[in-house]
């Protein structure tokens, strides 16, 4: 028997990286996934488009139509504000939709770094082992020993916060759960026949963390960090609300509501319209991801 024969067969993963396209397949089939689906879809094109073609400055103030109730509440309302007004007279629908572009903004873009500093940690710990093990996961639970919001509270208390720094400091505040748990799944695939295979057959270590282990492993982590998109949205919001998130005149959630709080008694519809579109989005993103955790689950389950 040749030497060749007794190679593992590398082109083993090639079956496993459709797991992937299965778990989005199963989680597609759900009618909850769906439903937030068209939900998210419509929020987010109303965020990127309405502002942008509606012709109303979201900062622009108009003293004369200030605190004007939403359209259907039937009193004193206007067509040109179906949301309502502010104490300033600006229009709460258009100011609500651009806060809640950033919002979609600072948390997709947060989850991917957390989700790409995490990797990188989790997988150079997986693979390699022994002292680059100890220093990374005695960095991470380093990190993990100081809660995120805490973490954000005392850069940005210092700083002036705007969305790159607040994107980076969230960021690099969440990635170590990714980093534990891609660690031990990438010392799970480390130990396979594939990964040996390639070994025999001469790949650098570089070539099989990035083409072999890398690809295989990063799918199902990618799928359950969605609803680290509905947590790190909700941080922006309570940052804003204590003054630490995007600053005025940007409108964004946390700020909106915290301008709105004055006004309860009498233009509840400040603080409540953009917590209305918050719950909204939150609850969208949290179906599909939820249904994405399920179909993972069940496929990692029979196999």
């Amino acid at each position: 028997m040749s030497t060749v024969e007794n190679i593992p067969d590398i082109a083993e993963p090639r079956k496993e990286r459709k797991i992937g396209a299965r778990i989005w397949s199963e989680a597609f089939a759900s009618g909850e996934f769906k439903a937030g689906l068209i939900v998210f879809v419509v929020l987010f094109l109303a965020a990127i488009f309405y502002p942008m073609f509606s012709g109303i400055d979201p900062a622009k103030m108009n003293i004369s139509a200030k605190l004007t109730a939403p359209l259907f509440l039937g009193e004193g309302w206007s067509w040109a504000h179906p949301l309502g007004t502010d104490q300033l007279g600006r229009d709460m629908l258009s100011r609500s939709l651009v806060g809640l572009r950033y919002s979609l903004l600072i948390g997709l873009s947060t989850t991917v770094l957390m989700l790409a500093v995490g990797a990188m940690v989790g997988l150079f710990a997986g693979y390699f082992g022994r002292s680059i093990d100890t220093v990374l996961m005695r960095l991470t639970d380093a990190q993990l020993s100081i809660p995120m919001i805490i973490l954000a509270i005392t850069i940005l208390g210092v700083s002036r916060p705007t969305i790159p720094s607040i994107i980076i400091v969230l960021g690099l505040s969440g990635w170590p759960v990714y980093a534990r748990v891609m660690r031990s799944t990438v010392m799970s695939e480390r130990k396979k026949e594939f990964v040996r295979g390639a070994m025999v057959l001469g790949a650098t270590d570089w070539r099989i963390m990035f083409t072999l282990i890398l690809p295989l492993v990063l799918p199902p982590i990618a799928f359950v960090a969605v609803l680290d998109i509905a947590r790190m949205m909700i941080f922006e919001a309570v940052l804003g609300f204590l003054g630490l998130g995007v600053q005025p005149p940007t409108p964004t959630f946390g700020n909106i509501i915290a301008d709105g709080r004055k006004y309860l008694m009498n233009a509840w519809w400040i603080a409540t319209m953009p917590g209305v579109f918050l719950v909204l989005t939150l609850t969208s993103i949290n179906l599909m991801g939820a249904s994405l955790e399920r179909a993972r689950n069940k496929i990692y389950g029979g196999m």
